[in-house]
């Protein structure tokens, strides 16, 4: 695999995902950025915890119900567990594609992305706005005859409405047959708009397109899926562990996973 040099002169949504986990993938450039954000907005924190047990939680979930194949865009620096662990100790013949679009990731994906012998995983690294670029690498790994779970965990509030999120969304389902799945976080303004639009301004002034979505823009995403119940939901809400940390919190991320018919 080769990789662009990394850009430490500007902030990276991966690296300060990172930083909000606690993990120490990140540069003084996201660092900074990432302080301000939780200055005023100290659930972000929480929001990048608990969206990381969403995607265990719903990887494992679709594992158990028999899919074997995960197509992740948006992977961010590897965080133990990775999905491919999750899935592959549910089935260890699970394939898994990561995609993403920072060199530090790939650079990490090299070291840390190991398969089970019986399964296998692959990296891309591409933006979730070249769907074909996307497709036909991942066709390299995936049987699109069978059933794939596309993952686009804390994604798509990096993708602003003039990328058509919408549109891409359909395009990278398209391709999959009936009987996949989509599995999908995004965080909200809904609880606390004012903090949110500063969270916002603070992105898109480092040059990542972010936008908060509601709860309705939100399920748009899933419009002609099948909702695995309990639907649309604030994350806390979604399939809870009985020990699950911040049960109590208002956690600004709606998740879902929806099935296609």
């Amino acid at each position: 695999m080769t990789s662009k040099p990394i850009d430490t002169s500007r902030p990276h949504p991966a690296r300060m995902y990172d930083y909000y986990l606690g993990g120490k993938d990140s540069y003084p450039v996201d660092e900074e950025a990432a302080e301000r954000v939780i200055s005023f907005l100290p659930a972000i924190r929480i929001a990048a915890r608990t969206n990381r047990s969403f995607m265990n939680r719903a990887a494992r979930l679709l594992a158990e119900r028999g899919v074997t194949q995960f197509l992740d865009i948006g992977t961010g620096i590897p965080t133990e567990p990775n999905l491919h662990q999750v899935v592959q100790a549910v089935n260890p013949q699970a394939r898994v594609v990561y995609v993403d679009n920072d060199p530090i990731v790939l650079r990490h994906a090299e070291a840390l992305l190991r398969s089970t012998p019986e399964g296998a995983t692959k990296y891309i690294e591409a933006d979730v706005r070249e769907p074909e670029k996307i497709i036909g690498s991942a066709k390299e790994i995936l049987d699109f005859e069978e059933p794939v779970a596309l993952s686009l965990v804390a994604l798509l509030h990096f993708v602003s409405d003039e990328y058509r999120p919408y549109e891409l969304v359909n395009d990278l389902l398209a391709p999959l047959p009936s009987g996949s799945f989509l599995m999908l976080s995004h965080v909200t303004g809904d609880f606390d708009p004012a903090g949110w639009a500063k969270a916002v301004d603070i992105y898109r002034k480092s040059g990542v397109p972010a936008q908060v979505r509601s709860r309705d823009e939100v399920a748009r995403f899933f419009t002609g899926l099948d909702l695995i119940d309990p639907g649309v939901q604030v994350v806390t809400d979604w399939h809870p562990e009985p020990d699950q940390e911040f049960a109590d919190e208002q956690v600004p991320l709606y998740v879902g996973v929806a099935r296609k018919p």
